[in-house]
This record gives C-alpha cells, sequence and structure tokens, in this order.
C-alpha cells in the first residue's frame, strides 16, 4: 500500500474513533442530587446481567438500577428515588460506600451516564468500577462519610441544586458549604481535556501518522500482510 493511502486510512480510523467514542470532558457541573443511601451496590445492581448482550452504549439507562426501580411486573417502584419527580433529570449520584462492586462491566458507568449521571459522591468505590469512570467521562468523587451524610441530608427533598467543581475539587452543597475531594492530578487533567485512552493516543496522531508513513517507505512489504 502506498504512503498516502496507509496515511489516509489512518485519517479515517481517528476521525471514525473521534466521532463515535468521544468522552465529553468534565469540569463544573450545576445540577440536582439524588440520595440513595445505600451500601455496597454492586456493578450487578447498576446494570443487570440481562443488559450486557450490547456494546452500544445509549439506551443502557434502561436497565439502570432495573431491580431496584421496577417490581417483578415491571412496574416503576414509587419509592425509589430517581422514580421520584423531585429527582428527574438528576446528574449527581450520592451514595453508600463500595459503590460498583462486584464483577467488572464498563456498562455500569455507561448506564450512569446515558440517564445524565455525570458524577457520583460516594466515601469509597471499587477500583475496577472507579478506573472505568475515569475511561468514560464520569467522575467519581471520593469524600469522608461524614461530608458524603452531610450532602445526602441537602439533597432530601429533591429540586435543590449542587455544583461539582472538578478544577476547584469541591462539591458545594444548596446551603452555599463546599467540601472537597483529592483526586489524582493526571486524571484529573484527563477529565477536564476529556481524554480517555484512545484520546490521550489521539494527541499523539501526527507522532503515528509520520512513524506509518516511514515504515511503509522502509518496510514496503509489510503494507501487503
Amino acid at each position: 500500500m502506498p504512503p498516502a493511502l496507509a496515511q489516509s486510512g489512518l485519517q479515517v480510523l481517528i476521525a471514525l474513533l473521534e466521532s463515535q467514542f468521544a468522552m465529553q470532558a468534565f469540569t463544573r457541573l450545576d445540577g440536582r442530587a439524588a440520595p440513595l443511601p445505600v451500601a455496597n451496590i454492586d456493578t450487578d445492581q447498576i446494570i443487570p446481567k440481562q443488559f450486557l448482550k450490547t456494546v452500544e452504549r445509549e439506551g443502557l439507562g434502561k436497565g439502570l438500577f432495573y431491580d431496584l426501580r421496577f417490581d417483578e411486573q415491571g412496574r416503576e417502584k414509587p419509592d425509589f428515588v430517581l422514580n421520584q419527580p423531585a429527582y428527574a433529570g438528576a446528574q449527581v449520584l450520592i451514595t453508600g460506600e463500595n459503590f460498583g462492586c462486584g464483577s467488572s462491566r464498563e456498562h455500569a458507568p455507561w448506564a450512569l451516564l446515558d440517564v445524565g449521571i455525570r458524577c457520583v459522591i460516594a466515601s469509597s468505590f471499587a477500583d475496577i468500577f472507579y478506573n472505568n469512570c475515569f475511561q468514560n467521562g464520569l467522575l467519581p468523587a471520593i469524600l469522608p462519610e461524614a461530608d458524603v451524610q452531610a450532602l445526602m441530608a441537602e439533597a432530601l427533598g429533591g429540586n435543590h441544586v449542587f455544583s461539582v467543581d472538578l478544577e476547584a475539587q469541591t462539591v458545594t452543597a444548596p446551603s452555599g458549604k463546599s467540601y472537597g475531594f483529592s483526586i489524582d492530578s493526571s486524571r484529573k487533567e484527563k477529565m477536564l481535556k476529556g481524554l480517555d485512552a484512545i484520546g490521550e493516543t489521539l494527541q499523539k496522531a501526527s507522532s503515528i501518522d509520520v512513524f506509518e508513513s516511514r515504515q511503509a517507505l522502509r518496510q514496503p512489504w509489510m503494507e501487503t500482510v
């Protein structure tokens, strides 16, 4: 394959990845917060196994917390927080410790994002879920348990606006009180720029392009493999 064709193929691949899998940057979020005071919510509760048959990210919201949201007949449980009108459109979830434990499934952050949740606040997260969040633009904010409980109390009743500022690393409650959270500086920078693993690679697209062109000239027989 001539170098020009190799280059054009790379550009097509880059355009495809950018259009299909571009991660949304997270800077500041102002939105409703839904309190879910339950510890050890595992990934099978977040998105049950019957919804894992697809690799499409859109539409997974219908399975989010399915067994908590619906009864055996598929009817909404009115007492579940995300079924209550006061929390409609919530963008922040405040929940119990060890959120996202259990089996590894990237569908869990996908399902949360699909219903509009961009930030989950808890005192701790399961490691794999925590890592998956950063690869998908979902901010997992770790705060001390006392602060989580204080934020949950302010979220009661709904229709309250919380502010999550990643640059300042703060969560501001409706009362105006702010709570700080820690985050790895590298992960913070990538979230602010909207960079997942693919996005990081695409930042070096020009260097990859040059390498591919040089390799095509040095080892032209490889282009036919």
